[in-house]
Protein backbone atom coordinates (compact mmCIF):
# COMPACT_ATOMS: atom_id res chain seq x y z
CA UNK A 1 0.00 0.00 0.00
CA UNK A 2 1.59 2.99 -1.17
CA UNK A 3 1.81 6.38 1.59
CA UNK A 4 1.65 9.87 -0.23
CA UNK A 5 1.61 12.75 2.39
CA UNK A 6 -1.54 14.68 1.77
CA UNK A 7 0.29 18.12 0.54
CA UNK A 8 2.12 16.17 -1.93
CA UNK A 9 0.63 17.70 -5.84
CA UNK A 10 -0.18 14.15 -7.76
CA UNK A 11 -1.72 15.07 -11.48
CA UNK A 12 -4.09 13.65 -12.96
CA UNK A 13 -2.45 10.88 -15.28
CA UNK A 14 0.30 10.11 -13.39
CA UNK A 15 1.08 6.50 -13.13
CA UNK A 16 2.33 5.49 -9.20
CA UNK A 17 3.11 1.70 -8.73
CA UNK A 18 2.59 -0.48 -5.65
CA UNK A 19 4.68 0.67 -2.10
CA UNK A 20 5.39 3.75 -3.35
CA UNK A 21 5.97 6.74 -0.54
CA UNK A 22 5.76 10.23 -1.97
CA UNK A 23 6.65 12.94 0.82
CA UNK A 24 5.51 16.21 1.55
CA UNK A 25 4.86 18.49 -1.34
CA UNK A 26 6.71 16.88 -3.93
CA UNK A 27 5.15 17.50 -7.71
CA UNK A 28 4.47 14.86 -9.88
CA UNK A 29 3.14 15.80 -13.52
CA UNK A 30 0.54 13.92 -15.15
CA UNK A 31 2.88 12.51 -17.69
CA UNK A 32 5.15 10.42 -14.89
CA UNK A 33 5.30 6.81 -13.75
CA UNK A 34 6.32 5.96 -10.63
CA UNK A 35 7.37 2.17 -10.69
CA UNK A 36 6.62 -0.03 -7.64
CA UNK A 37 8.65 0.62 -4.19
CA UNK A 38 10.22 3.77 -5.16
CA UNK A 39 10.74 6.52 -2.83
CA UNK A 40 10.08 10.30 -4.13
CA UNK A 41 11.01 12.46 -0.73
CA UNK A 42 9.68 16.11 0.22
CA UNK A 43 10.15 19.09 -2.47
CA UNK A 44 10.52 16.77 -4.95
CA UNK A 45 9.61 17.96 -8.71
CA UNK A 46 8.55 15.42 -11.50
CA UNK A 47 7.83 16.28 -14.66
CA UNK A 48 7.46 15.29 -18.17
CA UNK A 49 7.31 11.86 -19.45
CA UNK A 50 9.87 10.79 -16.33
CA UNK A 51 9.85 7.04 -15.37
CA UNK A 52 11.33 6.58 -12.12
CA UNK A 53 12.35 2.66 -11.48
CA UNK A 54 11.33 0.05 -9.16
CA UNK A 55 13.07 0.68 -5.77
CA UNK A 56 14.68 3.63 -6.36
CA UNK A 57 14.41 6.88 -4.22
CA UNK A 58 15.14 10.51 -5.29
CA UNK A 59 16.22 12.69 -2.18
CA UNK A 60 14.30 16.33 -1.57
CA UNK A 61 14.73 19.17 -4.01
CA UNK A 62 15.12 17.08 -7.07
CA UNK A 63 13.72 17.87 -10.50
CA UNK A 64 13.84 15.78 -13.27
CA UNK A 65 12.48 15.68 -16.22
CA UNK A 66 11.53 19.38 -16.98
CA UNK A 67 12.45 21.03 -20.36
CA UNK A 68 15.67 20.56 -21.95
CA UNK A 69 18.04 23.73 -21.88
CA UNK A 70 19.21 22.90 -25.39
CA UNK A 71 18.23 26.11 -27.25
CA UNK A 72 17.40 23.53 -30.68
CA UNK A 73 14.36 22.24 -28.73
CA UNK A 74 10.79 23.04 -30.33
CA UNK A 75 8.16 20.91 -27.89
CA UNK A 76 9.13 17.78 -29.21
CA UNK A 77 8.12 14.87 -27.19
CA UNK A 78 11.21 13.48 -25.26
CA UNK A 79 11.97 11.41 -22.49
CA UNK A 80 13.91 10.48 -18.90
CA UNK A 81 14.24 6.88 -17.53
CA UNK A 82 15.64 6.37 -14.20
CA UNK A 83 16.72 2.43 -14.04
CA UNK A 84 15.73 0.36 -10.23
CA UNK A 85 17.50 0.97 -7.33
CA UNK A 86 18.95 4.25 -8.01
CA UNK A 87 19.72 7.05 -5.58
CA UNK A 88 19.36 10.22 -6.15
CA UNK A 89 20.49 12.72 -3.68
CA UNK A 90 19.37 16.45 -3.06
CA UNK A 91 18.78 19.07 -5.62
CA UNK A 92 20.14 17.26 -8.85
CA UNK A 93 18.58 18.31 -12.18
CA UNK A 94 18.27 15.60 -14.75
CA UNK A 95 16.61 17.45 -18.00
CA UNK A 96 14.31 15.62 -20.50
CA UNK A 97 15.88 15.72 -23.82
CA UNK A 98 16.00 16.99 -26.89
CA UNK A 99 14.93 15.55 -30.46
CA UNK A 100 11.24 13.61 -31.22
CA UNK A 101 11.60 10.33 -29.19
CA UNK A 102 14.80 11.16 -27.58
CA UNK A 103 15.42 10.19 -23.89
CA UNK A 104 18.06 10.83 -21.36
CA UNK A 105 18.48 7.27 -19.27
CA UNK A 106 20.33 7.23 -16.24
CA UNK A 107 20.74 2.99 -15.45
CA UNK A 108 20.05 1.11 -12.63
CA UNK A 109 21.83 1.08 -9.00
CA UNK A 110 23.46 4.00 -9.75
CA UNK A 111 24.08 7.10 -7.25
CA UNK A 112 23.92 10.18 -8.38
CA UNK A 113 24.81 12.81 -4.65
CA UNK A 114 23.84 16.26 -4.59
CA UNK A 115 23.55 18.98 -6.71
CA UNK A 116 24.92 17.04 -10.13
CA UNK A 117 23.09 17.62 -13.23
CA UNK A 118 22.36 15.56 -16.16
CA UNK A 119 21.78 17.69 -19.76
CA UNK A 120 19.78 16.45 -22.40
CA UNK A 121 20.32 13.07 -24.57
CA UNK A 122 22.71 11.80 -21.95
CA UNK A 123 23.24 7.87 -20.83
CA UNK A 124 24.35 7.08 -17.62
CA UNK A 125 25.02 3.10 -17.74
CA UNK A 126 24.32 1.15 -14.46
CA UNK A 127 25.75 1.22 -11.17
CA UNK A 128 27.48 4.81 -11.67
CA UNK A 129 28.62 6.84 -9.25
CA UNK A 130 28.56 10.77 -9.46
CA UNK A 131 29.77 12.75 -6.71
CA UNK A 132 28.59 15.56 -5.28
CA UNK A 133 28.58 19.20 -8.25
CA UNK A 134 29.51 16.54 -10.84
CA UNK A 135 28.26 17.49 -14.37
CA UNK A 136 27.08 16.23 -17.60
CA UNK A 137 26.66 18.64 -20.63
CA UNK A 138 24.38 17.37 -23.67
CA UNK A 139 24.84 13.78 -25.27
CA UNK A 140 27.67 12.67 -22.77
CA UNK A 141 27.83 8.83 -22.20
CA UNK A 142 29.13 7.38 -19.13
CA UNK A 143 29.44 3.43 -18.99
CA UNK A 144 28.71 0.94 -16.41
CA UNK A 145 30.57 1.01 -13.30
CA UNK A 146 33.09 4.27 -13.98
CA UNK A 147 33.23 7.05 -11.25
CA UNK A 148 32.94 11.44 -11.58
CA UNK A 149 34.30 12.71 -9.05
CA UNK A 150 32.95 16.19 -7.65
CA UNK A 151 32.97 18.89 -9.21
CA UNK A 152 33.96 17.38 -12.27
CA UNK A 153 32.52 19.71 -15.81
CA UNK A 154 32.41 16.55 -18.76
CA UNK A 155 32.32 18.78 -22.30
CA UNK A 156 29.04 17.57 -24.28
CA UNK A 157 29.31 14.50 -26.67
CA UNK A 158 32.20 13.35 -24.55
CA UNK A 159 32.35 9.95 -23.15
CA UNK A 160 33.71 8.28 -20.20
CA UNK A 161 34.28 4.41 -20.69
CA UNK A 162 33.24 1.16 -18.01
CA UNK A 163 35.34 1.34 -14.50
CA UNK A 164 36.97 4.70 -15.34
CA UNK A 165 37.65 6.99 -12.15
CA UNK A 166 37.46 10.96 -12.97
CA UNK A 167 39.04 12.54 -10.37
CA UNK A 168 37.37 15.53 -8.46
CA UNK A 169 37.96 19.29 -10.15
CA UNK A 170 38.29 17.84 -13.41
CA UNK A 171 37.50 19.26 -16.48
CA UNK A 172 36.62 16.10 -19.41
CA UNK A 173 37.02 17.71 -22.77
CA UNK A 174 37.35 14.22 -24.78
CA UNK A 175 36.96 10.56 -24.27
CA UNK A 176 38.03 8.52 -21.44
CA UNK A 177 39.06 5.09 -21.82
CA UNK A 178 37.75 2.53 -20.08
CA UNK A 179 39.57 1.15 -16.59
CA UNK A 180 41.61 4.05 -16.44
CA UNK A 181 41.89 6.80 -13.67
CA UNK A 182 43.11 10.52 -14.14
CA UNK A 183 41.97 13.89 -13.23
CA UNK A 184 42.82 17.57 -14.13
CA UNK A 185 42.41 20.69 -15.96
CA UNK A 186 43.94 19.69 -18.46
CA UNK A 187 42.85 16.58 -17.86
CA UNK A 188 45.85 13.74 -17.56
CA UNK A 189 45.90 9.98 -17.60
CA UNK A 190 47.60 8.39 -14.32
CA UNK A 191 47.43 4.73 -15.79
CA UNK A 192 44.86 2.19 -15.22
CA UNK A 193 41.98 2.04 -12.60
CA UNK A 194 43.94 -0.88 -10.95
CA UNK A 195 42.39 -0.56 -7.39
CA UNK A 196 38.92 -0.32 -8.66
CA UNK A 197 39.51 -3.37 -11.05
CA UNK A 198 40.60 -5.36 -8.23
CA UNK A 199 37.49 -4.44 -5.81
CA UNK A 200 34.95 -5.53 -8.68
CA UNK A 201 37.14 -8.45 -9.19
CA UNK A 202 38.75 -8.45 -12.47
CA UNK A 203 41.37 -11.32 -12.73
CA UNK A 204 45.52 -10.87 -12.57
CA UNK A 205 45.63 -11.81 -16.35
CA UNK A 206 43.08 -9.11 -17.41
CA UNK A 207 44.96 -6.51 -15.20
CA UNK A 208 48.33 -7.39 -16.95
CA UNK A 209 46.21 -7.20 -20.37
CA UNK A 210 44.73 -4.13 -19.90
CA UNK A 211 47.94 -2.63 -18.33
CA UNK A 212 49.81 -3.49 -21.05
CA UNK A 213 47.33 -1.91 -23.65
CA UNK A 214 47.50 1.04 -22.25
CA UNK A 215 51.20 1.42 -22.34
CA UNK A 216 50.63 0.79 -25.60
CA UNK A 217 47.92 3.29 -26.66
CA UNK A 218 49.64 5.62 -24.19
CA UNK A 219 53.25 5.41 -23.95
CA UNK A 220 54.50 3.82 -26.84
CA UNK A 221 55.02 7.29 -29.32
CA UNK A 222 52.91 5.64 -31.83
CA UNK A 223 49.72 6.39 -33.78
CA UNK A 224 46.14 5.66 -31.98
CA UNK A 225 45.73 2.99 -35.29
CA UNK A 226 48.73 1.64 -34.86
CA UNK A 227 48.77 1.25 -31.09
CA UNK A 228 45.60 -0.41 -31.62
CA UNK A 229 46.52 -2.60 -34.48
CA UNK A 230 49.67 -4.11 -31.96
CA UNK A 231 46.85 -4.45 -28.88
CA UNK A 232 44.76 -6.83 -31.71
CA UNK A 233 47.92 -8.30 -32.56
CA UNK A 234 49.82 -8.79 -29.79
CA UNK A 235 47.25 -9.36 -26.93
CA UNK A 236 44.70 -12.39 -26.35
CA UNK A 237 41.43 -11.23 -27.13
CA UNK A 238 39.54 -11.33 -23.65
CA UNK A 239 35.84 -9.09 -23.35
CA UNK A 240 37.81 -6.34 -21.35
CA UNK A 241 40.67 -6.17 -24.55
CA UNK A 242 38.10 -5.57 -27.30
CA UNK A 243 35.83 -3.46 -25.23
CA UNK A 244 38.71 -1.09 -25.18
CA UNK A 245 39.69 -1.42 -28.63
CA UNK A 246 36.03 -1.04 -29.77
CA UNK A 247 35.50 2.19 -27.51
CA UNK A 248 38.60 3.59 -28.31
CA UNK A 249 38.04 3.16 -32.19
CA UNK A 250 34.36 4.29 -31.46
CA UNK A 251 35.94 7.89 -30.41
CA UNK A 252 34.67 11.15 -32.48
CA UNK A 253 36.31 13.45 -29.96
CA UNK A 254 39.33 11.96 -30.21
CA UNK A 255 41.03 10.21 -26.71
CA UNK A 256 41.66 12.52 -23.60
CA UNK A 257 45.52 13.27 -22.77
CA UNK A 258 47.22 11.60 -25.88
CA UNK A 259 49.53 14.25 -26.64
CA UNK A 260 51.76 14.52 -29.51
CA UNK A 261 49.83 11.01 -30.60
CA UNK A 262 48.16 11.00 -34.01
CA UNK A 263 44.33 10.54 -33.29
CA UNK A 264 41.99 8.07 -35.18
CA UNK A 265 41.37 9.85 -39.01
CA UNK A 266 39.48 12.78 -39.01
CA UNK A 267 35.88 12.05 -40.80
CA UNK A 268 36.22 13.29 -44.65
CA UNK A 269 33.91 16.16 -44.71
CA UNK A 270 35.71 17.74 -41.53
CA UNK A 271 39.14 17.19 -43.85
CA UNK A 272 37.17 19.19 -46.57
CA UNK A 273 36.83 22.28 -44.09
CA UNK A 274 40.46 22.51 -43.16
CA UNK A 275 41.22 22.35 -46.32
CA UNK A 276 39.24 25.24 -47.47
CA UNK A 277 40.19 27.22 -44.30
CA UNK A 278 43.95 26.69 -45.55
Amino acid sequence: MSQIHPTAVIEKGASIGKNVTIGPYAIIGENCTIEDDATIKGHVYLDGYTTIGQGSTIWPGAVIGTKTQDLKFRGEKTYVIIGKNTEIRECVTINSSCQEGTSVKVGDNCLIMAYCHVAHNCEVGNNVIMSNGATLAGHVIVEDYAIVSGLTAVHQFSRIGKYAMVGGMSRVTNDVPPYTIGAGSPYRIGGLNLVGLKRHGFSLEARKLLSQAFKLLYRSGVSVEEALLAIEQQLAPIPEIRHFVAFCRASKRGLIDIQGIKQLKEPADELEEVCSLG
